[in-house]
Formats: C-alpha cells, structure tokens, sequence
C-alpha cells in the first residue's frame, strides 16, 4: 500500500514541477524568446508551418492512489486538487517516447511497451529532452533559412541573367532595326532620285512638246498670213485691172464728150477707187487738169496703159512704205528686249519693273514671264483688248497690286497664267470667258465661294504649290466650275480630299499633300471621274472607305504610291484599269481583290515594296488573267515567281527585276499548254540570284523573242 502512494506522490510531483518550472522559465527570460515564438509562429512544440508538434512524452495510466484517513495531512492537502481529477481519469505515469526518452545514462532507450517496469524521468530530465528539441528546431529553422536563402539568391542570379539576355537581344534588335532604316531610306532616296529625274524628263519633253507645238502654230500663222498676203496681191490685181479698163472706158467718154469735161474732173479727183495723184489745183482746162495728154494722137494712145500702170505702181510702193513706217513706229515703242511677230509679243527675263504700255489692238498673245512687275494697273490691257493668251509666271504680283478692274475688259481671253507669284488670294472680275486658269506656286491662303464667281467657262485650273487645306477652302467655291474637268491641287496642306468637287470633272491631282483618309462621300457627286492621283499622302488601307468609289464606272486610273499601305487596298473601283502602289510598304496582295472589276486590271505597278514569298496567294491575281497588259513587281522581296503568272493570256510586260528569286521553273511564267499566240514582249529578271546556265530552255518558250529576256546581271550568293 505505501508503494502505491509513493508511486502517486512522484507522479503529481513531476506534475506538478513541469508546469512550474516552465512558467519560471518564461518569467525569467521576460517573456522575450516565448514572445518572439509566438509571432514568428515558431513557438515550443511547432514546426515552420505553424503545426503542433507532438510532445515526445507519455502519459501511462496508471492505478488510482487512495487516501487513507490516517495518512499525514500534508500528503492530503498536496493531493487535494487533483482528486477530481483521478474521479474523471485514470492515472497517468510519465514516459518518454521510444525515439527519444533515454535513461540517465543515454544509451538505452526506455522500453515502450507498457507491461515493462517503466522509470519515471526526472524534471532535469524532461528539461534536457525539452531542450534538445529546441535546439533541434533552432537547427532546422537555420537550415531551411539557409535554404531559403541560397533559393532567393539563385533567383535573383537567374533574373540578372534573363536581364542581361533580354538586353543584348534588345540591342541586336535595334542594330537590326536601325540597319533596316538606313536601307530603306537609302533605297527610297534612290527611288526619289530616280522619280525626280524621270520627271525632270518628262517636263523636258513636256516643254519640247510645247515649243515644237509653238513652232507648229506659229508656222501655221505664218502659212495662213502668206495665204492672205497672196491673196490680198490677187485682190490688188483685180483692181488695177479694173481700174484700167475704168481708165479706158472714162477716156472713151472724154473724147466723145467734150463738154462734159467738168463733170470728168470731179471722178477723176475723187481718188478714193483709182488712187490717183493728188492735185494741187483745178483749171477748166483739160489738158491742164490731168498728167496724161487727153485727148492724144492716135500713135501716141498705145503708151497709155504702160504709164497708168507705172502710176499704179509707185502709188503702192508708197503705201507699203507708210505701213512700214507705221511698224517701225510700233516696234520703237516696245520695250527693250520685247519682240513682236505677228499677233504675239514676247518679253520674257528682260526685267520689266512695270506693265509696259501697249497699243496694238491686233494683239493676241502676250507673255511678261520672268519679270519684275509687281502690279498691273486699271488701263493696262485697254490697248490690247483683244488677248486670248496672257503668261505673267515667275514676277512679283500681290494680290493688292492687281486692280480689280484689270482683266474686265478683256471679252476674249482664254488663257491667263499667275504661276510663280506672290499672291494670296485668287484675282477678281476674271472674264467668263476664261478656259484655264493657272495660280500654282503662290500664297493662297484660301479659296472662298466667290473666288470662281463667273467662271461658267473654265476647264483647267491649277492651284498646286499654295497653303490651301480643308480649312480654308469653301465647300462651295467649285459650284461656279460647271465645266471644270482638270484639278490640280497638289503641294498644299489638305488632310482630306476637299469637299464640294464639281460634277463634270475627269482628273483629279493631289499629290503631295497630308491626306490621311478617303470618306465615303466624298466622290459621291463626281460621277465622271477618271484620273485620281493621290501619290505622296499618308494614307493606309484602314483609311479608304469601302463604298468610297467601289461603284464608279469611269474611274479608270487610280495613283497611291509613296503611302503608308501594307496591303493592296480592297474594294477599288470596279472600272480601274490602271493602278499604281510603288514606294509603300505592301506585304501582302490579299485573294481575289481583283475580282469584280470589269473589264479587269491592265497595269499594276507594285515596285518598291516588301512583297515576299508568302505575301502572293494563288488568289491574288484572279480576275485579272485575261486582262493584265504590264506588271511591275520589282524591288522586293520574292524568292519565286508568284504563281498566277503564266496563267495571263495577255501580258506583255513583266518585271521581277532586284528581288531574291534563285529559280525558274518551267511553267513559272508560261504555260506550256496554252496553244494560242504569245502576247509577251518583255521580261526582266536581272538582280536575283538566278544561274542562267540552270535555267530551262522552255521557262521562256511563251516570250516573242530570247533578245527581250534579261537576266544580267545577277547577284552574288
């Protein structure tokens, strides 16, 4: 019996002190390393994650310890709290757990098996086993915190190596990038060098053209003013020989009828029809009245028709000396370095400070160009009323220098050209009459609604090189132009096509402005159009609206190269024969784009653009078969010939010049089962890098002849 209360007094003694001691623990450490457990969730007895981690002791029931009534008081009042607890559980012996209680000595574990005799652990004991999960889960909160640690670092050593990757290949990219630019801006320097020269070309003979059509009409003029000099010489010898037998007839009646000799002298000195010489005075004599003997002998009458004719004749000398006089007369007052032929007055560069003063009613062209004038006076043309051609280009004219009533009294004017001066707005009071009108290289500043006011009549009108813009040009300014069918509108500032297009025009010009987009309506009135040329904008095929000229079936021509467009454009005009795409950045021809035009394209120019080997469907060219005539693919980027070539019946033209082909194949560009006659002229595949010697003899069967194949040079591999 005593050494069950023995055995019962250890067990509430251990249970007693573990509590205590550890409470004393935590007061005398300040609560500090229990605190610091506790917000890093790391306290006593919990692993990393916050968990609770078993306790490596056990509690073994035991048997309850009765108390007698003789046993020593202090033992009952010791026991006396804990006898509730033996009514509601058995009694419990402390163990440590097989893996890690050890005996006093550490090297024997304690039998786990609760039928074994079992040594209660000392409170010395159960602190060191506390202890040493401590320190063991100091050790492993260290080690995964070096762990930790080592992972972050290996993180932020991969990150700073994706950093220094993504940064070397963000400078290729720009060396690329930058590479490509000054490709590209070398090639569309060439390209515009080469425009420019073609263009400086064509007005070269665009000006010979004019000077040989000069030359026609001036030889035409002197042709007709021959003709009329002949006949105007017939007319005079029609004359003389009527005013011969006149002579005559008057001599017969004078010899006949004497005494009507006054009534002679009065026709004789009329001289008006005859031209006679001009008497000083009358005598009532005959034979003093007049020159020639009347009457004569009969011998001496055979010479009177030799010395009316020399009469004749001296009379006609002396008029062609008064019109010779009375050219000198005009030439002296012409201005230095003018010349004047015919109907046509020419002074041009020879630095007129003013309009010169004119009187030469016969007048019918005159041009000042390259001049210094700088107005033009109310009665400047009174003296010229009848012009029909004025070039006043290249001077220094402002709009206040002009007066208002300068031109109104020319009633047959036709062409008036102001290219070339300082004006800011459009003259006023210009006669209906008026068929061209020329104010480019100017600086208007607007057009208003009566800027055209009258001009019912005009045909050509050309505004290029001014500061017009959708701003300050009125809707309503063109509604006079009834007959307008050429526009030129080219170097302004318009950012739109400009509204209010008249309805009778054909060509339509607008290069080189800042034009971004085509609205819908914008060619709703212009039914007639034929010509638009839209080359050096800043359009993209996202801009053009589809229904935009979709529908027009006179539009035929349509230019929009130097744009930003990445794809041929869809729903163009369905009558466009000719198109014209060089110097965008087109990557792609979509399918069957050219599908519902009619008759079908003609010439499709796509020179200069980045058209590769995958931008060509084999649905791009359809509709287009058996109409295309000229196709220019030059200056890109293809590696084949794009299929759809050999299937144009009439092509007569190709070009796949500077691309990066390598082969030929053999039905690449003709079709070897066609049977009918070859339409194709001329192909020209040289700046590739095609081998001559690998290619078919039968690529080119379908060409008229092997002499307009070019294939040299060719680059190098």
């Amino acid at each position: 019996m005593r050494w069950w209360l023995v055995v019962a007094s250890l067990w509430l003694l251990v249970v007693l002190t573990v509590p205590y001691a550890q409470a004393r623990n935590r007061t005398r450490n300040q609560d500090g390393e229990t605190r610091k457990r506790k917000r890093d969730g790391q306290g006593h007895g919990r692993s990393r994650a916050g968990r609770s981690r078993p306790l490596k002791i056990r509690l073994v029931p035991g048997p309850s310890i009765p108390v007698e009534p003789g046993e020593n008081q202090r033992n009952t009042l010791f026991l006396e709290p804990y006898k509730k607890l033996q009514e509601q559980h058995a009694s419990y012996n402390v163990i440590p757990e097989p893996d890690l209680s050890l005996d006093l000595s550490g090297d024997s574990p304690v039998p786990s098996d609760p039928g074994e005799s079992v040594t209660p652990l000392t409170q010395e004991e159960i602190q060191r086993i506390l202890w040493r999960e401590e320190e063991e889960h100091r050790e492993e909160e260290e080690r995964l915190r070096k762990k930790d640690e080592a992972r972050k670092k290996r993180r932020k050593q991969r990150k700073e190596q994706a950093e220094r990757q993504r940064k070397i290949v963000e400078e290729r990219r720009k060396e690329e990038e930058e590479a490509l630019r000054l490709q590209v801006e070398k090639e569309e320097e060439e390209w515009r060098r080469q425009m420019e020269e073609m263009e400086r070309k064509r007005q070269e003979e665009r000006r010979r053209l004019e000077e040989e059509d000069r030359r026609r009409k001036e030889a035409a003029e002197r042709e007709a003013r021959e003709k009329e000099r002949k006949l105007e010489e017939e007319r005079r010898r029609q004359e003389e020989m009527l005013r011969e037998k006149l002579l005559a007839l008057e001599e017969e009646e004078e010899e006949e009828e004497e005494e009507e000799v006054e009534d002679a002298e009065e026709v004789w000195l009329r001289g008006d029809v005859f031209q006679m010489p001009p008497k000083i005075h009358k005598e009532p004599k005959e034979p003093e009245l007049l020159p020639a003997p009347i009457p004569r002998p009969p011998a001496a009458t055979e010479d009177e028709p030799k010395e009316m004719e020399a009469e004749v004749e001296e009379a006609e000398e002396e008029e062609e000396e008064g019109e010779e006089r009375e050219g000198l007369v005009n030439r002296r007052v012409l201005p230095p370095g003018c010349d004047i032929s015919d109907v046509t007055m020419t002074c041009e560069n020879v630095k007129l400070m003013y309009f010169p003063p004119l009187a030469i009613p016969e007048l019918r062209s005159l041009s000042l160009e390259g001049n210094n004038i700088s107005s033009i006076p109310a009665e400047a043309f009174n003296g010229i009323p009848n012009l029909e051609w004025i070039n006043l280009k290249k001077n220094k004219l402002t709009s206040a220098g002009i007066d208002a009533k300068a031109f109104r009294g020319l009633k047959m004017l036709r062409r008036l050209y102001l290219d070339g001066n300082l004006l800011d707005t459009v003259p006023s009071d210009l006669p209906p009459t008026l068929q061209e009108l020329k104010i480019s290289e100017n600086r208007l500043r607007g057009i208003h609604k009566n800027s055209f006011q009258g001009l019912h009549n005009l045909r050509i009108l050309e505004l290029e090189g001014n500061l017009l813009s959708e701003g300050n040009a009125d809707p309503l300014a063109f509604a006079p132009l009834i007959q307008l069918s050429y526009l030129r509108l080219g170097r302004n500032h318009f950012r739109t096509v400009p509204q209010g297009l008249p309805k009778s025009l054909l060509e339509l010009y607008l290069e080189n402005n800042l034009i971004e987009e085509i609205s819908e309506a914008v060619f709703n009135q212009t039914h007639s159009l034929n010509v638009v040329s839209l080359r050096h904008n800043k359009l993209d095929e996202t801009r053009i609206a589809p229904m935009a000229w979709i529908n027009h079936r006179n539009l035929e021509s349509i230019d929009l190269s130097h744009n930003h467009l990445y794809l041929v454009p869809s729903y163009l005009p369905r009558s466009l024969v000719h198109l014209v795409l060089v110097g965008n950045n087109i990557e792609r021809i979509p399918g069957f784009v050219f599908a519902h035009m009619d008759p079908g394209l003609e010439y499709l120019y796509l020179s200069y653009n980045k058209l590769d080997g995958e931008g060509i469907e084999p649905e791009s060219f359809f509709g287009s078969y058996n109409s295309m005539v000229e196709l220019c693919l030059d200056h890109n980027q293809l590696v084949t010939v794009p299929s759809g070539i050999n299937e144009m019946t009439n092509l007569h033209f190709l070009r796949l010049n500077n691309n990066n082909i390598r082969s030929i194949p053999d039905e690449g560009i003709c079709d070897l089962n066609h049977s009918g006659d070859s339409t194709l002229v001329a192909v020209r595949l040289e700046n590739n890098y095609i081998d001559p010697q690998k290619v078919s003899p039968t690529a080119f069967s379908c060409v008229r002849s092997s002499s307009s194949v070019v294939l040299k040079p060719q680059k190098t591999k």
